[in-house]
């Protein structure tokens, strides 16, 4: 194998780490905390509140809100409109092409506009 295949295989599997990294972290942290809770239950010990607050903050947290979905549409509206203009300032002496590929860019800020309109129909205000 050739030294030159190695960087794109080093680009992948970085790519990889960091996606599949934190997930099997976080499902190993899981496992380790229903051990621990299985452990004391089988003893007979009681769980304090604090454990289970925490263990229910957690679902909490995943539930989605109005100020989320909010700050989220506005962080996707403004990538659609630095993508575009990034493309369009970069390609000026190509003016088609670089509008044909800005376009692509419409498709962030589609998903943030209907972000922002969830926003205004989500009962769960923060």
């Amino acid at each position: 194998m050739g030294v030159e295949i190695l960087i794109p295989l080093a680009g992948i599997f970085m790519i990889i780490a960091i996606v599949v990294g934190p997930a099997w972290l976080k499902s190993r942290e899981r496992r380790e905390m229903q051990n621990t809770l299985r452990a004391a239950v089988e003893r007979g010990q009681p769980l304090p509140p604090e454990l289970i607050d925490a263990l229910t903050k957690e679902q909490v947290r995943k539930l989605p809100s109005a100020s989320r979905d909010l700050r989220m549409g506005v962080i996707l509206l403004a990538l659609s409109g630095g993508v575009a203009a990034a493309f369009l300032l970069l390609g000026q002496g190509v003016e088609k092409e670089a509008g044909y590929v800005a376009g692509f860019a419409a498709i962030p800020g589609a998903i943030g506009l209907a972000f922002v309109i969830l926003s205004f129909f989500n009962k769960n205000k923060d």
